[in-house]
């Protein structure tokens, strides 16, 4: 019988995969673990490593190769570092959504809409309350956050107010010089008419980062506030964005945050 010629067998090797992200109680190295949160590259990691300059959980380490978790206290010249990449997410928050990250007793909550964003745990960067819409900012960059929501900083908001009823030139005149409510002084950095033949639409820029201001604001004056709408925060507006929908900030956009 004619022999048949053997037939080749190809093995095919398993393509490898990269590898995971270490959970909170894997080890992973202190140099990667530092490059990570954007401090220098891990050739440059491993230069400030032997030069003292990192603690973990309070101790100096200048073994190269030395590996930590996540869950650990890792400090370069005494600031605390953050592996996780960093996020920066603007949310078109809409009507009857909670601004908290946990609420046992709220329906609705804006982390429900950004909750398959990203991996990373992120947070709103100051609040809206339920009614108010608009331009709401989510990150897990708290040097950021911080900067953006405190009151030395003067970060400026701009709003579309819709009231119940005209306003009153001379209600627009005491709003801009200011007045004083039952948590100190308020003054409006900017307010006008929206639609000069509609005295219920109003815009007004402010600063302050005082709860409920705005509605606070116009209460004072006896007015209602029926729809109030953020346009802009710290220089980011909701242009081209759906209500409900998000989107993540351009680089050129954070750049400007953290410079400004």
């Amino acid at each position: 019988m004619k022999e048949h010629p053997k037939k080749k067998i190809i093995v095919l090797k398993k393509k490898e995969q990269p590898a995971p992200e270490p959970a909170g109680d894997e080890l992973i190295r202190l140099n990667k673990y530092i490059a990570n949160s954007g401090v220098c590259s891990r050739r440059e990691a491993d230069k400030i490593i032997a030069d003292g300059l990192i603690t973990v959980n309070g101790e100096v380490v200048t073994e190269l190769g030395y590996k930590v978790s996540l869950g650990d206290d890792v400090r370069y010249e005494g600031k605390s570092l953050n592996p996780e990449r960093k996020v920066y997410l603007l949310l078109n928050k809409p009507r009857g959504f909670v601004t908290t990250l946990e609420d046992p007793h709220a329906e609705r909550t804006v982390m429900q809409l950004v909750e398959n964003a990203c991996k990373e745990r992120i947070y709103p960067v100051g609040r809206l309350d339920m009614q108010t819409t608009g331009v709401l900012l989510f990150t897990n960059d708290g040097e950021l956050a911080k900067k953006l929501t405190h009151p030395s900083y003067e970060k400026e908001k701009i709003y579309h107010v819709q009231l119940d009823n005209d306003i009153t030139p001379e209600d627009l005149r005491k709003i801009k010089a200011g007045f004083e409510l039952e948590d100190g002084f308020i003054a409006a950095d900017d307010i006008q008419l929206i639609d000069p033949t509609d005295a219920r639409q109003v815009g007004i820029e402010i600063h302050s980062g005082k709860n409920r201001i705005v509605r606070r604001i116009f209460n004072h004056l006896g007015y209602n506030v029926v729809r109030l709408d953020r346009v802009m925060f710290a220089g980011l507006t909701k242009k081209d964005l759906p209500r409900g929908r998000y989107r993540f900030l351009t680089q050129q956009e954070i750049n400007f945050l953290k410079m400004s």
